[in-house]
């Protein structure tokens, strides 16, 4: 290996290092707690390191922790598409919940990160690939993008509302059958 080789090598473990340090503190103690300073002395790196890596700070770190999550998600997803909609959507679900933190870095924290434009990063696409392939064969005659978008909406809205304790938890399993059965109805 020359040198050039090894320190791009450890460059690359020392950004990966900064990112699992901050979903680890992130799913331990919220994202507000996550804060280069605090990730520096967890490290063991200066603050400058971090900032040579991720020249945007918390913000730029989040996104990158994003990035891991939405291929996480995307494999989480292509494993339970044999199941079809019902276990995609039960995927998705656990997903959200077993790392609610990564969830908001993904969806519902700010973020330069976007759907749908032409720069959207490759493996936010196959997340939604995955919910489009288990959305397409129902969709019948309306358009599976949008189908597949109000589906992923409504998942959404569910852990949103359950995560804020503004739905019953008892009727959590009915409501998400419930929305696979409506969104299995072909629309012919």
């Amino acid at each position: 290996m020359t040198q050039r080789q090894r320190r791009v090598r450890d460059r690359t473990e020392r950004g990966q290092r900064i990112v699992t340090a901050a979903r680890e503190l992130a799913e331990a103690e919220g994202w507000d707690a996550v804060t280069t300073r605090r990730l520096a002395a967890l490290i063991e790196y200066s603050q400058p390191v971090l900032y040579s890596h991720f020249p945007g700070g918390k913000d730029a770190i989040m996104a990158a922790a994003a990035l891991e999550g939405f291929g996480e998600l995307a494999a989480t997803l292509a494993a339970a598409r044999a199941a079809g909609l019902a276990g995609v959507a039960r995927a998705y679900v656990e997903f959200a919940e077993a790392k609610p933190a990564l969830y908001d870095a993904m969806f519902t924290l700010a973020s330069e990160l976007r759907f749908a434009e032409d720069d959207t990063p490759e493996v936010m696409k196959a997340s939604f690939a995955e919910l489009l392939a288990v959305v397409e064969p129902v969709a019948g005659t309306r358009n599976a993008g949008v189908l597949t978008e109000v589906f992923w909406s409504t998942l959404h809205g569910l852990i949103t509302l359950d995560r804020g304790h503004r739905l019953s938890r008892e009727h959590r399993d009915e409501r998400l059958s419930l929305v696979v059965a409506r969104f299995g109805v072909r629309g012919d």
